[in-house]
């Protein structure tokens, strides 16, 4: 599943990394975090949440050598990282220089995928919000796309734009990719206008927006600076702010499940 938007600071890192992190965590599925962004925002929070201070291999030397196993830093149980940093920023020269065809250019990140794909339950990409060799090379290695939005519109514009994007793919390469959801985040409950937009994604979007959405907390801030964490009390329970943050990202795995049993039963 790639998460995007062409709108940037939209919540997208933050939900590929909770997603993957409580994936792994609380539902122990074996998962994967791509991170296709030479920003590396989803490589540094999940180093970070590893206590890993350097993480050599990159997406950028699997590139180079043509295997990506290789490049799989473990970051705990049932958790693994594909990082990448500003190295990758010269991928779309790589792509254009080594592949002619335009087929060859969108599918170097599928074929790299193809010898571990069976390894995981699930396999989360992060991508810049743009429209690039990036985001092209993401859409056409995924089943599907969340769009991540913010209650502000030129975000709820960016959907719009991905949305079409996305279609302009699918007819152009004939790639198999559905959108299986729209997730607004760090929506303020009491705010008007928040609760305004987030209306009207529903309006024009229907069931595709997520019932379930995220929400503002301080918690999932600090998760950025230090990593991402869910402790226990003495007595064995979570602790309630932690598990407060990861609540709706975990309503939201049960909500993908369910949406990819009824698109994979009617496909």
């Amino acid at each position: 599943m790639t998460v995007g938007n062409f709108k940037g600071g939209v919540g997208k890192t933050k939900i590929v990394t909770m997603l993957a992190y409580d994936n792994a965590q609380v539902r122990h599925k074996k998962t994967l975090v791509l991170d296709l962004d030479p920003q590396g925002n989803a490589s540094q929070v999940l180093a970070k949440t590893a206590n890993i201070e350097r993480i050599d291999k990159t997406i950028t030397d699997a590139i180079s050598s043509g295997s990506i196993a290789e490049c799989i830093t473990p970051i705990m149980d049932n958790l693994d990282l594909v990082a990448c940093n500003t190295s990758f920023r010269s991928f779309s020269k790589f792509v254009l220089t080594n592949f002619e065809s335009e087929i060859e250019q969108i599918s170097v990140i599928r074929n790299l995928l193809k010898p571990i794909k069976e390894k995981y339950d699930s396999i989360f990409i992060d991508v810049p919000p743009t429209i690039s060799e990036f985001s092209d090379n993401a859409m056409a290695a995924s089943d599907y796309s969340i769009i991540a939005f913010q209650t502000q519109e030129e975000s709820l514009d960016g959907v719009s734009k991905y949305v079409g994007y996305q279609n302009f793919m699918v007819d152009r390469y004939n790639i198999n990719l559905q959108v299986i959801a729209i997730v607004a985040c760090m929506i303020e409950p009491d705010d008007n206008l928040d609760q305004t937009i987030l209306n009207e994604a529903r309006e024009q979007y229907g069931d595709a927006v997520l019932d379930t959405v995220i929400t503002f907390q301080k918690r999932l801030k600090r998760y950025s600076r230090e990593g991402i964490y869910l402790q226990k009390n003495k007595n064995g329970k979570f602790d309630q702010w932690d598990y407060k943050a990861h609540d709706n990202f975990i309503k939201i795995l049960s909500e993908l499940d369910a949406r990819d049993a009824f698109l994979t039963a009617n496909a």
